[in-house]
């Protein structure tokens, strides 16, 4: 998920600077919701991975 992230932010960056800021937007969009829902996994499974075995 963090890599889909550092990837739409990268396409972001890159349509930014080429003028489409709509495509920039919508990227930064994509990044920003795949991080916080990367990063909310990450925290579950770190959770759920801490628990003892019965």
């Amino acid at each position: 998920m963090i890599g889909y992230a550092a990837t739409f932010l990268i396409i972001a960056i890159i349509a930014g600077v080429l003028g489409f800021t709509g495509i920039a937007g919508v990227a930064v969009e994509i990044a920003w919701i795949t991080f916080v829902i990367g990063l909310i996994l990450a925290v579950v499974f770190m959770v759920l991975g801490r628990r003892p075995r019965i």
